[in-house]
């Protein structure tokens, strides 16, 4: 089960198509709509990032399956200038560009899991992944479906 979406961010108005591409691939995966709030949140932070920092860069939305669980994984890239002092850009209200500071703090809280890689010369990835556990059902589904 590997899904794949890739949304070009160029500027505000991308913020909209990723947020709803993130929502419903979240949703596809059995993500609660909780869950999906979240992720889109996520997904409009780093967008906003992008836009204000690099101007350009990419989203893209695997879902992954494992034996347990079920997984979102989001990867922003951009070619811009890097974050200078990675460590001050993750604490909670830091802003480099007047605003309320939530881009990448608010984001890391929203995800389970997160990973910044900064280079001044190649730009910012930025890793973040939501995982939901496959209940009994579903694996009874797929262990059927495979023997069929």
């Amino acid at each position: 089960m590997e899904h794949e979406v890739r949304v070009p961010i160029t500027s505000d108005a991308d913020l909209v198509p990723a947020r709803a591409e993130g929502r419903a691939l979240a949703q596809a995966l059995g993500f609660s709509q909780t869950d999906a709030t979240l992720i889109a949140t996520a997904i409009s932070e780093i967008a906003r990032n992008i836009v204000v920092h690099a101007r350009s860069g990419e989203i893209v939305m695997t879902g992954i399956q494992q034996p347990h669980r079920y997984g979102l994984v989001i990867v922003a890239s951009d070619s811009g200038p890097g974050i200078p002092e990675i460590d001050v850009a993750l604490e909670r209200g830091h802003t480099s560009s007047r605003s309320l500071g939530l881009g990448l703090p608010g984001a890391r809280r929203l995800m389970d899991e997160f990973k910044v890689e900064t280079d001044a010369a190649t730009g910012t990835t930025v890793t973040m992944t939501k995982w939901r556990p496959r209940d009994e059902l579903e694996r009874l589904r797929e262990r059927r479906r495979d023997r069929g």
